[in-house]
């Protein structure tokens, strides 16, 4: 059992999550690496003591470079504003340094390529945040799929909806403006890593994009312009033959976690929902036809990484849990030297989604995602 030094930049809300998980995952998996938290770093000073103090680690920063350059940092976690992913990451391999970066994977898909190209050519671990795709009742969904428990795929509906910004009277924040912190930068691409996980490669898009509350109080008695997207859709058709279609939104009203989708196969079907984590409903075209219909399985330790955390079958898992495992994960790949899904090049696949949706908008047809 080795220790290895964990830097983290960012000490907000994924920043948190990140520390948390990293104090917890070497008791929860018993992982061969146990990390130990050694700097943590924020845009001020004063904000990166209070996140070190806060989180336990050894020491803070205000200057990102100073992280990723200390020698006790051996692995690093990007938990910053994505137009920082680029740099930090290439700085961070040119040193053969690991690196977890938080989606999407830059802020365009410019960097997103730089990104993956840098960590090909440093042959250094990698992997990106999508964390939703970890609960217990997904990974049992993909290996239904895998194992081809409901036939073949034909038809995939999936949706990101939440409503933090459905009262158009809430005042612009950082998210109201650019692209990248419009809802296909934030909210569609852990859909999307979830629509490849579970059916594979898209091949056609259609997209539409929509800013539904166009101005906002910008707190000083006037307006300010939304320059981004609130609600977003497409259409799509699977290399495999499938087809789809894809929902995201953060003015859905009323709808909190709305990581839905739902899988239908040639022998059955899937349905899941991130508001009810813990289950998957599951039918399977078999038995008397009076005896079928969709069944609700509550997860447990019989499915992917559910014992660890807890030995009663539907007591159920969170969302912190979720990022402990891509902790696990994290540190599993390092200490066996060999890259673990999702990396780098999963992230990229989902940027070039983004990137085509955004084309297809653009001109009001149909793209293929190949072009990107």
């Amino acid at each position: 059992m080795s220790e290895i030094g964990i830097g983290i930049i960012g000490g907000g809300y994924m920043g948190k999550a990140h520390s948390v998980a990293y104090s917890a995952v070497g008791a929860v998996f018993n992982t061969a690496l146990r990390p130990k938290l050694e700097m943590i770093c924020a845009s001020t000073p004063a904000s990166a003591e209070k996140y070190r103090a806060a989180f336990g680690f050894a020491r803070a920063t205000a200057d990102w470079k100073e992280l990723v350059s200390d020698e006790k940092v051996e692995a690093i976690v990007i938990a910053s504003p994505q137009e920082l992913h680029r740099e930090i990451a290439l700085a961070a391999f040119k040193l053969g340094k690991p690196v977890f970066c938080e989606k999407p994977l830059g802020a365009s898909l410019e960097d997103a390529l730089a990104m993956t190209k840098a960590a090909q050519e440093a042959n250094v671990i990698n992997m990106i945040g999508f964390n939703y795709i970890r609960t217990p009742a997904t990974q049992f969904a993909r290996k239904l799929i895998a194992d081809g428990s409901i036939g073949e795929i034909i038809y995939y509906r999936g949706e990101h909806t939440e409503d933090f910004e459905s009262d158009p009277a809430s005042p612009a924040n950082w998210r109201s403006h650019g692209m990248a912190n419009g809802t296909m930068g934030d909210l569609a691409p852990h859909m999307i890593n979830a629509t490849l996980a579970l059916v594979g490669p898209i091949k056609t898009i259609s997209a539409q994009l929509q800013t539904v509350h166009k101005f906002r109080p910008d707190g000083n008695g006037g307006t300010s312009k939304v320059t981004n997207d609130d609600q977003a859709q497409m259409l799509c058709s699977f290399e495999n033959g499938a087809m789809g279609h894809l929902f995201f939104s953060r003015v859905a009203t009323g709808r909190k976690m709305g990581y839905i989708f739902e899988v239908t196969g040639t022998k059955g079907a899937i349905r899941f929902n991130m508001e009810d984590q813990n289950a998957i409903w599951l039918y399977q075209a078999e038995g008397p036809d009076a005896e079928r219909g969709f069944k609700k399985i509550l997860t447990g330790p019989a499915h992917p990484d559910y014992e660890e955390f807890c030995q009663g079958p539907g007591h159920g898992t969170g969302y912190q849990d979720q990022i402990i495992i891509e902790a696990k994960d994290f540190l599993t790949a390092i200490a066996d030297g060999k890259n673990l899904w999702p990396t780098f090049e999963d992230g990229l696949e989902v940027s070039r989604v983004v990137t085509a949706a955004l084309s297809s908008n653009e001109t009001g047809s149909w793209v293929s995602v190949e072009d990107f």
